[in-house]
């Protein structure tokens, strides 16, 4: 098989032949069709996640077919086409496993980050922590949904029954959610960088009402604001631009520091809130409802040797959609 492995904190992604995983008890080996780069590979990358181990293969947004099992594994059998997400295992028994909030769970294992990931031809992972696919789906267009659109939707979900929804940071998680917020006939206002026209119209194109930079005010309050770009000067940012009662729910798992902020901007009922990974129960209720939402995502492929290409684009925000590895 053929790895892309970060080596250590801020180099390269190196190519290195190795020998096909053999699953262990409990897991599966899958041969990767497509895996997205998110912007969770780049905080791994640049060491800003505490939790990464290195050397590491990154990628969490993968899209396989099973080709072998481990010992105990029953389901999903060879031949099925399943996801790798960012949450890759969950011990089952602290107090947050036990009450349904594996996503807190006190000894979590994440997918190309403490385990090795997708930026790869092959990769184990644990059997009860993929995803079912459809085999009809498209595997490039399906591998943002595994991240930008998992936690995008749990994002969403966090924001309550909001009616008038602001984006911040118009990238891969938000042109999925703008879609679905769409479908679900929310009204959508997407903030980008400022001056940045070409998103503005890539955001209005997917729905959204209105399109602006982060330094402009919408046309009215919103209910809830969103923030997927990874700078913490937006929470205050947001939070001005909220009605009484409404909420800032930060999606990103790594932020910049939240500069001080007057309290008023809280008052009224005012909350933040911040997302940590995702459940099983997410990832079920996301994919049941896409094909009725008509998500489209927007993609560019990459062959897998050019990683590090693939991952420069990303980091330079001017992707529209997200980059694909393709073996």
């Amino acid at each position: 098989m053929l790895a892309m492995v970060l080596q250590e904190i801020g180099g390269p992604l190196v190519p290195e032949e190795r020998p096909d995983p053999i699953p262990g008890p409990g897991e599966v080996r899958i041969r990767v069709e497509a895996c997205a780069v998110c912007r969770t590979d780049l905080h791994v990358i640049d060491g800003e996640l505490p939790q990464a181990v290195y050397p590491i293969v990154p990628g969490h947004e993968v899209v396989g077919v099973v080709e072998a099992v481990g010992e105990g594994v029953t389901d999903p059998a060879p031949g099925t086409r399943v996801g790798v997400p960012w949450l890759g295992y969950a011990c089952g028994h602290c107090r947050y496993c036990k009450t349904d909030r594996e996503n807190l769970c006190d000894a979590p294992g994440f997918t190309g980050c403490t385990r090795d990931g997708g930026f790869a031809t092959h990769l184990s992972a644990e059997a009860a922590f993929t995803i079912p696919l459809e085999t009809s789906l498209d595997p490039v267009a399906t591998a943002p949904l595994l991240c930008a659109g998992l936690i995008g939707w749990r994002t969403l979900r966090m924001a309550g029954d909001a009616d008038t929804v602001g984006l911040y940071g118009f990238g891969a998680a938000a042109h999925i959610i703008a879609q679905v917020c769409r479908w679900q006939g929310r009204r959508v206002f997407a903030f980008t960088r400022p001056g940045d026209r070409r998103a503005q119209d890539f955001a209005r194109s997917l729905g959204a009402e209105w399109a602006g930079g982060s330094d402009e005010a919408p046309p009215e309050p919103l209910d809830a604001a969103l923030i997927f770009a990874p700078d913490g000067r937006l929470v205050p940012t947001a939070l001005a631009e909220l009605r009484k009662g409404g909420c800032v729910v930060c999606g990103g798992i790594h932020m910049s520091d939240i500069p001080r902020f007057p309290y008023e901007l809280l008052w009224e009922e005012r909350s933040v809130l911040s997302v940590a990974n995702l459940t099983r129960a997410d990832a079920r209720g996301f994919f049941e409802i896409v094909p009725r939402a008509g998500i489209v995502t927007r993609t560019r492929p990459y062959p897998l040797a050019q990683a590090n290409k693939a991952v420069a684009a990303h980091r330079s925000g001017t992707l529209q959609g997200a980059a694909i590895l393709v073996p």
